[in-house]
């Protein structure tokens, strides 16, 4: 059986960022990541829409509002260190209607909380900003940036190997097995001993967890998928940055928007629909037994009893191009169907607990030779450098 000091399981950005925060504190330790996929960044580091949050939407405190503030920094600053091109393109939170004013004001005083830098801008200030937008009100954040988080994996996955980190591509983790003095990571095609092992899984974070002896029924992830379309190339000029709607503060999504990519498109979405596969990128992909499985867990019937209304509406804007396009066009009216094309889908690993609440905030948790990241969806990408010397530290007092 091989040895390895940390075994990491997931090759997204978390699982990358973990690897890499592991390697530059203890250069001569021996990582290996596993990634069930041919590369890394394959389900939400590569499918989100490229974001790189300021720290506005969360409660001021929370392990979300620390590690974007800081990992938003650390992020930038490895972007420039590795010529990974980000823009500082800022965004603007409208209010469509005077309803929508205390809930503008109440992300008006998370961002202060948070140290973030934001004006409150009536509507002749929001058309200097976007021309096409409307709203009786708005919160401009000039720090929001857009990067391809796909090009920061691979940056960080080059400078991992390059510090004697191993990748391993194509390993479909089944279980850890914590032993008295080390865990046993089971493959389909090996095991591993190591002293530590860290479940950045994301989509199977609680399968993960599950199958090592963990968090059985505490926490269960929901899978959403995000629906995108984006603007024609001829039609981008609706749009100069990033433009939002006020979220409703019973749910951790942002509302569908339009935000800008490094490549100079413009895409529009995410809605919220209940996939129905961990990785149901289409209604065509159908997990039977998984979703079985989730339909028996308490959280789920609870969440869905709860807010089933908000969940037809979601369904809604999935099956009908025009349900979609109107909440589009709350915020950018000249939009219309012909202006819109398919662009590829994401799936959010999202929290439940058995109570039926979507958990707000990242989750960490394990025990004495495991940790599990069992929430870290949006703006999981943005934090991932921060949240990754987090959980290296936590290791790193334990080996």
């Amino acid at each position: 059986m091989e040895n390895a000091d940390v075994v990491v399981v997931g090759g997204g950005i978390v699982g990358l960022a973990t690897a890499h925060a592991l390697l530059r504190s203890r250069s001569t330790l021996k990582v290996i990541v596993l990634e069930k996929e041919t590369g890394p960044a394959s389900h939400q580091t590569g499918r989100n829409s490229g974001v790189i949050h300021s720290g506005v939407y969360y409660r001021p405190g929370s392990l979300k509002a620390r590690t974007v503030a800081a990992g938003r920094a650390t992020l930038l600053d490895f972007c420039r260190d590795h010529g990974v091109a980000f823009q500082t393109i800022g965004k603007v939170i409208v209010a469509a209607s005077d309803s929508e004013r205390p809930g503008l004001r109440e992300l008006q005083r998370r961002a202060i909380g948070n140290g973030v830098s934001v004006s409150l801008v009536g509507s002749n200030r929001l058309s200097e900003l976007e021309p096409h937008a409307v709203g009786v009100e708005a919160l401009h954040v000039p720090s929001a940036a857009i990067v391809n988080f796909r090009e920061v994996s691979e940056a960080l996955l080059g400078v991992i190997q390059g510090a004697g980190g191993d990748f391993r591509p194509g390993h479909r983790v089944s279980r850890l097995r914590e032993m008295d003095a080390s865990v046993v990571v089971e493959t389909e095609r090996d095991e591993i001993s190591t002293k530590m092992a860290v479940n950045c899984a994301g989509l199977h974070s609680d399968a993960v967890a599950n199958r090592s002896g963990a968090q059985k029924n505490a926490l269960r992830i929901v899978p959403f998928r995000g629906e995108y379309r984006r603007l024609r190339a001829d039609r981008t000029n609706l749009v100069r940055t990033m433009i939002y709607p006020v979220p409703d503060p019973r749910f951790p999504f942002l509302g569908v928007h339009f935000t800008r990519t490094v490549g100079d498109e413009v895409h529009a979405g995410p809605n919220a629909v209940l996939a129905l596969a961990r990785e149901g990128y289409s209604w065509r992909v159908i997990d039977l037994p998984d979703t079985w499985d989730l339909v028996r867990f308490p959280g789920f019937r609870r969440l869905a009893a709860r807010h089933w209304r908000t969940g037809l509406d979601e369904l809604a804007r999935s099956l009908s191009q025009q349900a979609f396009l109107r909440s589009l066009q709350r915020l950018v009216p000249e939009v219309s169907a012909k202006d819109l094309l398919p662009a590829e889908a994401g799936v959010r690993a999202q929290a439940v607990n058995a109570n039926g609440a979507l958990v707000d905030d990242f989750v960490l948790q394990g025990s004495a030779r495991v940790i599990h990241v069992l929430n870290a969806p949006s703006p999981a990408a943005t934090a991932s450098l921060e949240i990754g010397r987090i959980v290296s530290e936590q290791i790193l007092t334990r080996l």
